[in-house]
């Protein structure tokens, strides 16, 4: 059977407009991001992404003056056809009062200002840009846009539902190890009785029915449950709003095999029962 291409999204637009952003999100949602990219070279890089990820996937390219005279290639690299995918260009634009307040607080000169003004500059990319702006599929005006709704633009507009979702991480660890450095919540399950020093419980592992059955049934084990997944579900609503897709929580014992692994499972299965997209993971487990 035939494999379905994947989407191809070219992003474009005024510099300090968000092309940066809309890219970053783009990554987030899937897809293959290349930045600054000569149109000349699209097909090329397309090619190279069906050979060696699949026509089915998404591809983005983001493409400003800064390609200098390959810019005006791009519009002929569009054509029907021509990348064997079906393009949508995305054009992001702003007011230049606004382009020009984003500039200076980035203390960058702009790419075709020259010796001139920030405001030449800008003059000069509008009308380079002109008949990209007209043939564009999508035009986003940032002028009145932070950073998190221009991100749920793009959501809108190339996300799916698995894409769109946030997604949790609940890594069970041993402080014996070290703490995850990138976990965004730890939480330490050392005020639990260890089942170690339970003769019959310590070979085995908080996945075990036994051994989970014991450590959420100590004192202090359900009250923690009942009080911290909700504090994690409503960041997790949080993230989502500020378009953050990602969460990681720590649970951390001593060795990361018996009460944080317990924790992590329970934790897992509530955020899921809750419709969250919840996975565990047991960093330590088997190492001791």
């Amino acid at each position: 059977m035939t494999e379905t291409s994947g989407p191809l999204v070219v992003v474009t637009g005024m510099t300090g407009a968000g092309r940066s952003t809309a890219a970053k999100e783009l990554e987030d949602l899937g897809y293959y991001v290349v930045d600054n990219l000569p149109p000349s070279l699209l097909r090329d890089v397309v090619r190279l992404v069906d050979e060696s990820r699949g026509t089915s996937q998404p591809i983005a390219v983001v493409v400003d003056v800064r390609s200098g005279s390959f810019f005006q290639s791009l519009r002929a690299n569009l054509a029907a056809g021509a990348t064997g995918r079906d393009a949508t260009l995305v054009f992001l634009e702003a007011t230049d009062e606004v382009l020009v307040r984003r500039q200076e607080a980035a203390r960058r000169p702009h790419p075709l200002q020259g010796s001139g003004r920030l405001l030449d500059g800008l003059e000069r990319e509008r009308s380079v840009l002109a008949d990209l702006r007209g043939d564009a599929d999508l035009v986003i005006d940032t002028t009145s846009l932070n950073v998190h709704q221009l991100t749920e633009r793009i959501a809108e507009a190339f996300g799916s539902a698995d894409t769109t979702s946030l997604r949790i991480r609940v890594l069970s660890f041993g402080f014996k190890y070290g703490i995850p450095v990138d976990a965004d919540f730890v939480a330490d399950m050392r005020f639990l009785p260890n089942p170690f020093w339970i003769p019959e419980l310590r070979d085995g592992t908080g996945r075990d029915e036994e051994v989970a059955d014991y450590v959420k049934s100590r004192d202090g084990a359900a009250e923690f449950l009942d009080g911290y997944v909700p504090v994690l579900a409503g960041v997790a609503e949080g993230y989502l709003r500020e378009g953050k897709r990602f969460m990681r929580v720590a649970i951390g014992c001593t060795g990361g095999k018996h009460r944080s692994v317990a924790m992590t499972e329970e934790i897992v299965r509530r955020l899921v029962d809750q419709g969250f997209q919840a996975t565990a993971t047991h960093r330590d487990l088997g190492r001791e």
